[in-house]
C-alpha cells in the first residue's frame, strides 16, 4: 500500500479538445495536474515498476474553504460541518488522478476495482491518495496460479 498527498487545487479531467484538423488533445491544465500527480506517486513509489494486480484507490478531494465565506460557516467546514457539494466533481477529480497514475503504479486504470472518494473543505487543499494492491488475480491471467510457465 502506498500513500501521498497532491498539495494545491484539484483539477478535474476536463474534455479533449478538437483542432480544426481533426488533432484530439488534453488541455493544458488538466495535462500540468496530470503531471504533478505523477511526480508525487512516483516519488513515493519509487522507480520500482507498475504492478498488474488489482487494487483499491482512495481518494480524500480537499477543497480549499472559500475565502468570502463568514467566520462561522468557514470554521464549520473545517470542522466537517458543510458538505462540499460545489464543482469540481468528485468523478472528474477522480478520471485526472487515475489518468495521470497509467504506467506509474498501475498499467492502466482498469485495474481499479475499488473505489472509496470524499471530498471535504479544508485549510490544507489537495488530493491524499492511497492505493492498495489486493490479493486477486486479474482476469487477463492466463495460467493456474502456481502453474508452471
Amino acid at each position: 500500500m502506498i500513500t501521498f498527498h497532491v498539495p494545491g487545487k484539484v483539477v478535474p479531467k476536463a474534455r479533449a479538445r478538437s483542432t480544426r484538423n481533426g488533432h484530439h488533445y488534453t488541455p493544458e491544465k488538466t495535462r500540468t495536474y496530470e503531471g504533478l500527480v505523477r511526480s508525487a506517486a512516483m516519488a513515493a513509489y519509487g522507480m520500482r515498476p507498475p504492478l498488474a494486480s488489482p487494487v483499491k484507490l482512495t481518494v480524500v478531494i480537499a477543497l480549499d474553504i472559500p475565502s468570502a465565506w463568514p467566520l462561522w460557516k468557514a470554521r464549520s467546514a473545517s470542522e466537517g460541518g458543510v458538505a462540499a457539494t460545489t464543482k469540481p466533481d468528485t468523478d472528474n477529480c477522480l478520471k485526472s488522478i487515475k489518468d495521470a497514475l497509467n504506467g506509474v503504479i498501475w498499467f492502466d486504470d482498469a485495474q481499479v476495482v475499488q473505489i472509496e472518494a470524499q471530498k471535504i473543505y479544508s485549510t490544507n487543499p489537495g488530493a491524499l491518495i492511497t492505493v492498495q494492491f489486493l490479493d486477486a488475480m486479474p482476469a487477463q491471467q492466463k495460467t493456474k496460479p502456481g502453474a508452471a510457465a
